[in-house]
């Protein structure tokens, strides 16, 4: 998967913080882009190591389990669901999570 040029202009300088990394995921099989802050696309690499498994298969479990929103703001809600419930600030994990290891 390669990585994807920064589509606006840092803002205060600190390109990191404010730039939108895109970057193709395969999801049920079919090509897609998916534009998020550098930050998230370290998180959902540091979730798909924990669960074992691959970027695109959990985006695609992600996508298959959204409702009405679009699917990179479903992999935001699911980031922050993930990182809650390792914090033990949510009652119940995210359904598209079998397990993470710490």
């Amino acid at each position: 998967m390669a990585d994807g040029l920064p589509r606006r202009s840092p803002r205060d300088g600190d390109k990191s913080l404010s730039s939108l990394i895109i970057r193709n995921v395969v999801v049920a099989g079919r090509r897609t882009s998916v534009r998020l802050e550098p930050v998230m696309w370290e998180a959902l690499q540091d979730i798909a190591r924990r669960q074992e498994r691959t970027i695109h298969d959990l985006v695609t479990q992600i996508d298959r389990e959204r409702t009405a929103s679009s699917l990179t703001a479903a992999i935001r809600v699911y980031i922050v669901r993930f990182y809650r419930a390792a914090a033990g600030g949510e009652p119940r994990r995210p359904a598209a999570e079998p397990r993470f290891r710490m």
